[in-house]
Order: C-alpha cells, then structure tokens, then sequence
C-alpha cells in the first residue's frame, strides 16, 4: 500500500511540474508574440487558466501529505497530552468535514458545470473542475487515515502539528 501511495504521488508531482512548465511556455511564447508580432495565441490563455487551477489543486494534495499547509498553532503548540490529542483530532475532524462540504458542493454544481464550456477551447468545465474531485477525495482519505493512525495510537499528536515548541 505504502508504494502505490508513494506512486500516486510521484505521479502528482510530475502531473505539477508538467503544469508548470506547460504554463510558463504558453505565457512566455504569448508575451513574445506580442512584444514582437503584436499577436497571440488566444488558446494559450485559456490553457494556461485551465492548468493553474489542475496546479493549485494538486498542489494542496501534495502539501497535505508533507504537512506544508499554513496552520495558526498558538493554542496547539501549548498544550500537551490529552488536551492536545483532542485539538489535533478536533483539527483532523474539521479538515474532513471541509473535504465532505467541498465534495457535496462539487456534486451540486456538476450538471452546471458539465454544460459550460471554455470559450476558445471548448473544454467542459467539467474537466476542467475534474481536479477539485481529486483534491477532496485525496485529501480526505489523507485526513481519515491520519485520524485512524491518531486513535489508534500508531501516530502521536505531536506529529501532526509542525512546530517549534512541541517536543
């Protein structure tokens, strides 16, 4: 198990970098055609939009696993014990039960979403938002797994909280 999640990551990863580098082509090759040529590749905008968005998303699965998400721990970093195992767990609930809301509001925009379309590239949105299901799908089964380990006892609390003063 522990290589096919190390796999989807890889994979991730090079999905991201592949964005990236798809994303600085178009927008260079753009800016000279218009420096240059006074044109541009209209569909490269419109691509590059598509693929920051499939970037941010997959950026935050990739960022949850390594732990790199922005977090105010001025309360959590003072506490220790039973109180901490509590706020860890309050904070690993809460994050599923954003991953549940993006989800269900994923689900009821669908059909809206499946209708529209990119206006150069006829891309549906659909596949477009495909990104979002991933990232809360992913981060959630992340964020369960890490409440099982943490009840379980097979992770500390500590370890979910990146910070200075827990020791």
């Amino acid at each position: 198990m522990k290589k096919l999640t190390n796999w989807y990551f890889k994979v991730l990863e090079l999905v991201i970098v592949l964005c990236l580098a798809a994303m600085c082509l178009m927008v260079f090759g753009n800016v000279i055609l218009r420096h240059f040529f006074n044109s541009g590749v209209n569909i490269a905008e419109e691509l590059s939009r598509f693929l920051f968005i499939w970037l941010t998303f997959l950026g935050a699965i990739v960022a949850m696993r390594e732990g790199g998400h922005l977090g105010v721990d001025i309360l959590v970093s003072r506490l220790s014990g039973r109180p901490l195992f509590f706020a860890v767990l309050l904070g690993q609930l809460l994050v599923l039960a954003c991953c549940g809301v993006l989800l269900w509001g994923l689900l009821m925009q669908h059909e809206l979403n499946v209708a529209n379309v990119g206006l150069v590239t006829g891309i549906s949105m659909s596949i477009v938002y495909s990104a979002a299901y991933l990232c809360a799908v992913s981060i959630g089964l992340l964020t369960a797994l890490n409440i099982a380990r943490l009840v379980s006892g097979r992770m500390s609390a500590s370890e979910l909280v990146p910070s200075n003063y827990i020791d």
